[in-house]
């Protein structure tokens, strides 16, 4: 018997516990003989090694719980949003309504400090200088990346690209989002501009950002034909 005992390995034990892990519940006088090493050095029971392993479980699982509720919220907030930004660009009929209700919204809604619109055609109307930009401007040179890439940009801007995005505010504008508009109708630049540098960061997704540069630039060219 005891020579069959030596033969028996470790593996072997974990092996039969494996396949039968119901048999502390057979046999718990076991338990209180037994003891796990600890990281710290001392000694705790099988069963409070249990615990606070599906202890460490639980609070994994309801972190992740509360993350995915977290998002879930924030996306909803966002949709919110973007539906207000909609009906309010709906609600103008005219290129300067919509910049206006565009600025309100942005502010409003999305909590920004600072918005530009850039339309990258030659100007049809003499009272909407700012809105404009001739093709083979200079002043677009400083956005060959963005438009290029055709993809937000999120950060820091250059000097170039504060000063004419915002003109006299540019020291101002501590982080941007740069989100190129890219359509058959119409080519721009759309920026939205915070005081606070951690606003717009190089790591925030862009989903939301594609999003609102798509329902902008397609009521813009709404009324650009209507013009």
């Amino acid at each position: 018997m005891n020579e069959q005992a030596a033969e028996i390995t470790a593996a072997q034990v974990e092996d039969y516990l494996r396949e039968h892990p119901d048999f502390f519940h057979k046999h718990l006088s076991l338990l209180e003989h037994m003891s796990i090493p600890h990281p710290s050095g001392s000694a705790v029971s099988l069963i409070s090694k249990q615990l606070e392993l599906f202890r460490n479980r639980h609070q994994d699982m309801e972190n992740k719980l509360i993350t995915l509720v977290d998002i879930a919220r924030d996306n909803n907030t966002s949709l919110n949003r973007m539906h207000k930004l909609t009906l309010a660009l709906l609600d103008a009929t005219t290129l300067e309504e919509a910049v206006a209700n565009l600025e309100i919204a942005l502010s409003e809604y999305f909590l920004v400090d600072f918005v530009a619109v850039l339309i990258i055609k030659p100007n049809p109307d003499n009272t909407l200088t700012h809105l404009f930009i001739e093709p083979g401007s200079k002043d677009l040179e400083p956005f060959a990346a963005e438009l290029a890439g055709n993809q937000p940009k999120c950060g820091r801007l250059s000097i170039a690209q504060a000063r004419v995005l915002f003109g006299g505010m540019a020291f101002e504008v501590k982080s941007c989002a740069i989100i190129p508009m890219a359509f058959t109708e119409l080519e721009g630049i759309l920026a939205i501009g915070s005081r606070d540098e951690d606003r717009f960061h190089p790591s925030m997704g862009h989903l939301f950002l594609n999003q609102m540069s798509e329902i902008i630039g397609t009521r813009l060219i709404a009324l650009l034909q209507r013009s």
